[in-house]
């Protein structure tokens, strides 16, 4: 039984063991145990989707994770035929050496390079940038930055976080904080036991990545999923990877007739999933209490960079960043005997998190079948990084090296995306009588109506 599936099957209340078993060989290249946190997140999502079907009046039945699969997916499912993908980093985007250490920029959104380079005084390009940030230490570069409105992370060891307030808050919150309350529910929810989401409406307020794998998940099985985003706004590099089972439509929040369509929305929805800053929704005027009153039997699942409580709470963060602050980066540099940081060779944070706020979601679900609850679930990037640093050994080994991707593991049929045809990866977890199927190809954003 593996650490982390019963770390997360403890959180949420799941009876992981012998109910999951493993396939797969080779390991994702880390000082830290990623394939395992790969495995056991999706098993947990899968375990959790077992037991609503076992509340739902269906037979119990195996949950088998690939491993390898599991690891592929951990980085890019989607590959193209006969076109290419959009680049996925923005040219400044990236670690940079300070005069006292590293420091990691995120600048993929123009509105988050801007702010960097407004702070460094330095046009869009690579080695002006890096003259610059030379000039800083990285303490009060990561500040300024910040302040300005982007999105920076010093490299710190394992040791500077667990010293840090924000490291001693989040070791204090749960991998999962969950909640319950009385609710009221919409009809129309039909699960079958082959497809055990269907017509579950899932409201979809989230961006690169974590969020957006939840959602994908969640539409694996059947939910129909709405994905709403403001106008302009877009990830051309991601969008083919994370909008697959989706619909994408568009709101503009600040707009009066647009707000009237959103709580429309939100008030016929199940399932509401956000992934902004903690006090994103509030500042537009949709903070928990007033969600709540639209919807008083909403599932709420929300996750964020750093957590929900201490100094940082609020911060805008990224996988990459949360890597640099919490010491993983540092310490895979000193693992590789490398001169710069080295991070995890995939974003495990976000897609983990992405499976774990889909195992809550479908735990809310439960809790709806069996105590007409209403559930709020709080997950956060940082603190499933701590789930990785505390479980994975304390002496890294070489890792038996995960085999290359081949055609073997990839799904047979197309999928015609709005750009082109495509393979995915073969499903990376099955449920015995539930497999894992999506009905929509990837599409772009803004391309449906915002309407159930």
């Amino acid at each position: 039984m593996s650490k982390m599936l019963e770390a997360i099957s403890s959180a949420l209340s799941l009876p992981a063991r012998a109910c999951v078993t493993f396939s797969g060989e080779g390991e994702l290249p880390s000082c830290y145990a990623v394939t395992e946190l790969a495995a056991a997140s999706v098993g947990a999502a899968a375990l959790a989707l077992r037991q609503l079907i076992v509340a739902q009046g269906g037979r119990p039945s195996q949950v088998t994770v690939d491993r390898r699969l599991a690891s592929l997916w951990f980085s890019w499912s989607l590959h193209p035929v006969g076109w290419k993908l959009p680049p996925l980093w923005d040219p400044v985007a990236g670690d940079y050496p300070t005069a006292d250490g590293w420091i990691r920029l995120h600048t993929n959104a123009r509105h988050h390079r801007d702010a960097a380079l407004a702070v460094l005084k330095a046009p869009v390009e690579r080695e002006a940038v890096a003259r610059a940030v030379a000039g800083w230490r990285g303490a009060e570069l990561e500040a300024a930055v910040v302040a300005q409105g982007g999105c920076a992370a010093l490299m710190r060891s394992g040791a500077e976080w667990a010293a840090h307030e924000q490291g001693r808050a989040l070791a204090a919150e749960p991998l999962i904080a969950l909640s319950t309350q009385a609710g009221s529910f919409n009809a129309g929810w039909a699960p079958t036991p082959a497809r055990p989401l269907a017509g579950l409406r899932v409201l979809d307020l989230t961006r690169v990545l974590a969020g957006p794998v939840a959602t994908r998940f969640l539409a694996g099985y059947g939910a129909d999923v709405l994905r709403i985003d403001p106008p302009g706004w877009n990830e051309p590099g991601v969008i083919p990877e994370v909008s697959l089972g989706k619909r994408c439509a568009r709101l503009d929040l600040r707009l009066a007739p647009d707000r009237a369509v959103f709580e429309q929305l939100l008030g016929g929805a199940d399932v509401l999933v956000h992934g902004y800053r903690s006090d994103a929704l509030e500042g537009l005027g949709y903070g928990e209490q007033m969600r709540r009153r639209l919807n008083p039997g909403l599932v709420d699942v929300a996750l964020d960079a750093y957590g929900w409580s201490g100094p940082l709470s609020g911060r805008r963060g990224f996988d990459s960043l949360v890597q640099m602050s919490v010491g993983i980066a540092q310490r895979g540099m000193q693992w590789r005997g490398a001169d710069k940081p080295v991070p995890l060779p995939v974003q495990a944070l976000d897609h983990a998190t992405g499976y774990l706020a889909a195992a809550a979601v479908v735990r809310g679900l439960i809790n709806r079948l069996a105590e007409g609850s209403a559930t709020q679930a709080r997950l956060s990037l940082a603190r499933t990084a701590l789930l990785l640093t505390e479980l994975s050994p304390s002496e890294a080994a070489e890792p038996q090296p995960l085999a290359a991707a081949g055609d073997a593991d990839l799904a047979p049929a197309l999928e015609e995306t709005t750009w082109g045809a495509a393979r995915r990866y073969r499903p990376p977890v099955a449920i015995d009588g539930a497999p894992m199927a999506w009905t929509r190809p990837a599409s772009e954003l803004g391309s449906s109506p915002p309407s159930w």
